[in-house]
């Protein structure tokens, strides 16, 4: 998987993967190669997969489904997908996420908090651990690690944009 940037379609039931040389340069935009999603994924309405991250051990892909909260293994060869089991848990409104070791970090949006999940090493099963929530979330979207710190950015969805809204990241000690 090294050698390619993944991204999800939220209502289409396919990854995009966008091959990088060496040197990270972009591919071609013919060489965008889509890969159906098939397996235990299943498309409803609204929005569906959203985040995406490696596994654990690196073989593999983690997608989560926004609208159901079920967190999904991809096969990045076939496509095929295998629900993570969470022990019953759900990941409700999950967009951005980011694999640290193996604990995987879930935004959710709409709920404003980030959910903490202990994976084992091949992504198919893990513990949600506990949620984090700050009051200076402000419907955030997505996850990025520096140090000690996660990073994330509030979309403010539930704010009427204008020409002087404001819009800020949040830096919180990583869980």
């Amino acid at each position: 998987m090294p050698g390619a940037a993944w991204f999800t379609d939220s209502l289409n039931p396919v990854l995009y993967k966008l091959p990088l040389d060496r040197r990270g340069t972009l591919a071609d935009p013919e060489e965008v190669v889509g890969l159906p999603l098939t397996g235990d994924l299943v498309f409803e309405e609204g929005f569906n997969t959203n985040g995406i991250s490696r596994t654990p051990d690196g073989a593999g892909l983690l997608v989560i489904q926004s609208n159901t909260g079920l967190l999904f293994r991809v096969d990045p060869a076939s496509g095929a997908t295998t629900q993570v089991d969470l022990g019953g848990q759900t990941l409700p409104n999950g967009d951005g996420m980011l694999v640290s070791g193996r604990t995987l970090h879930v935004v959710q949006n709409q709920l404003n908090q980030v959910a903490v999940v202990r994976l084992d090493r091949s992504g198919s099963s893990g513990t949600v651990v506990a949620p984090v929530a700050d009051a200076r979330f402000d419907v955030p979207t997505t996850v990025a690690r520096f140090g000690n710190r996660l990073y994330l950015p509030n979309a403010r969805f539930t704010t009427p944009p204008g020409p002087t809204t404001p819009y800020s990241a949040v830096a919180i000690r990583r869980p």
